[in-house]
């Protein structure tokens, strides 16, 4: 039996107006379906993707948000997001669509030093 891989998906992009928030999120659904360990760290402007609320009807696309309420059915239980994306765009854990684990410049350090594989979009 194969080793199980450590994968990290780190999305840093908002999440209407280019497809990268929607390819990184449909690449680490598709990895959770092969009993990969899955970590998904949401950096910068990818905070935004976890926003309660969202509509993307509005401007024509899918609502992003909804499908993160699925990551949970995926095995992708732990969501992570940086600590200073949030601070910086002043949101707290209320203001978003799912529960997920803030980390720290050191944390998320550690977190890419112990991936085997590394997804960044």
């Amino acid at each position: 039996m194969a080793k199980r891989k450590k994968l990290l998906f780190i999305s840093r992009s908002a999440p209407y107006g280019a497809d990268r928030a929607r390819a990184l999120l449909d690449m680490a659904l598709a990895a959770s379906v092969y009993e990969q360990d899955i970590e998904l760290l949401f950096l910068g402007d990818g905070v935004y993707q976890l926003l309660r609320d969202q509509d993307g009807g509005r401007i024509g696309e899918k609502t992003l948000g909804n499908a993160m309420e699925a990551l949970e059915l995926y095995g992708i239980e732990n969501p992570l997001v940086e600590a200073a994306a949030l601070e910086e765009r002043s949101l707290r854990a209320e203001d978003l669509v799912i529960s997920a684990v803030a980390l720290d410049a050191g944390g998320i350090r550690d977190l890419i030093g112990n991936s085997d594989v590394v997804f960044n979009l």
